[in-house]
């Protein structure tokens, strides 16, 4: 079965004259940062829970039925709406009863390349131990495990992909989890601007742009966190935001000075689409976001060893921004899925 909401085309990677050159100075240092920028070649799948077309179909009509609901009102798009880049656009996620709940939705784009543990504060060990945290929160889809499965052993749709999916047809927890997991490893973000100069395109963004990307790289030192391609080391770290009392992954590694008020680091595609930002959706614009890491957050004991003040002027400010905003494909493009195809899709 061939189904998508858009494809995300595979990137060309060609950067015009890094190989074998011999270039001065700076411009050696940007060919060098610009190498570790480059499109994957394949989407991760665990060997766990190996990709297949049924699994992955099935695992999207999961994602945007609300019949994991208690009252059949929500769905996964609920929270994550593809048209607002696979979040919500909301400082927090809101919940069941109207009012707000106590996170910033995370985007899923790229999350087949989000290493080590996921939530804010790391506490889903996989991708696939994801789905049953939301279902079952009373302040989000509210319905029981139980019943969760009852539901979908109820349908004979349900049951039809189910076998199609499995080798065992018994709908059980494992196997909707799996299933999820594997329509969401294919959210892919969609080729932005900073990829075509990454292919070698040099008109693709401003020059602006690209003396901001020598300062994300370089100086003002975002590269230690939001690095490679999908921009997330996926680690916690601490960069002084946040008073409300949520100490993060502290809460779960108490022992840990450096993980209190630790959170995962996300990714930065089409961030320029996902205002409000951090944790608790407490700052509602890039400038805002800049000026934080400008003045270095709060300092406090357990504040990551790579934020520091940076006292960028206001030039310098402008050309972050600028970098930043290449990382958006654009209001117009379709929301990126990767094809589903019998054999593993690419990026």
């Amino acid at each position: 079965m061939a189904w998508k909401i858009g494809t995300a085309a595979a990137v060309t990677l060609v950067i015009a004259g890094v190989a074998g050159s011999a270039l001065p100075g700076p411009a050696a240092q940007r060919a060098e940062w610009r190498e570790g920028y480059r499109t994957p070649a394949a989407i991760p799948f665990p060997e766990d829970n190996p990709y297949s077309s049924a699994k992955a179909e099935l695992g999207r009509r999961l994602f945007f039925d609300p019949v994991l609901s208690v009252d059949r009102d929500r769905s996964c798009a609920t929270c994550h709406v593809p048209d607002l880049a696979w979040a919500d656009g909301r400082p927090r996620a809101q919940s069941k009863q109207g009012g707000d709940l106590d996170l910033h939705t995370p985007s899923l784009l790229n999350v087949a390349w989000q290493d080590g543990p996921l939530g804010w504060d790391g506490k889903f060990r996989t991708l696939e131990a994801v789905p049953f945290g939301p279902i079952i929160a009373p302040g989000n889809m509210g319905l029981s495990e139980a019943e969760a499965v009852r539901r979908l052993a109820a349908e004979p749709d349900y049951r039809a992909a189910f076998a199609a999916a499995f080798p065992d047809p018994t709908v059980t927890r494992p196997r909707i989890e799996a299933a999820l997991a594997t329509f969401q490893r294919l959210i892919v973000s969609t080729p932005a601007p900073f990829d075509r100069w990454i292919a070698g395109n040099e008109g693709a963004i401003p020059e602006a742009a690209k003396r901001g990307f020598d300062l994300f790289n370089g100086r003002a030192n975002c590269a230690a966190c939001h690095s490679g391609w999908s921009f997330s080391d996926g680690s916690f770290h601490d960069i002084g935001v946040g008073r409300d009392g949520d100490i993060g992954r502290g809460r779960l590694k108490p022992n840990s000075l450096a993980l209190r008020y630790a959170f995962k680091t996300p990714t930065l595609r089409d961030v320029a689409q996902r205002g409000s930002y951090m944790h608790d959706g407490s700052l509602t614009s890039l400038e805002a976001v800049i000026d934080l890491y400008d003045r270095g957050g709060i300092d406090r004991p357990s504040r990551s060893r790579e934020i520091r003040p940076l006292t960028l002027s206001a030039g310098e400010k402008a050309d972050l921004l600028a970098f930043l905003r290449t990382l958006t494909a654009g209001p117009s493009t379709a929301p990126a899925v990767a094809e589903l195809t019998e054999t593993p899709p690419t990026p």
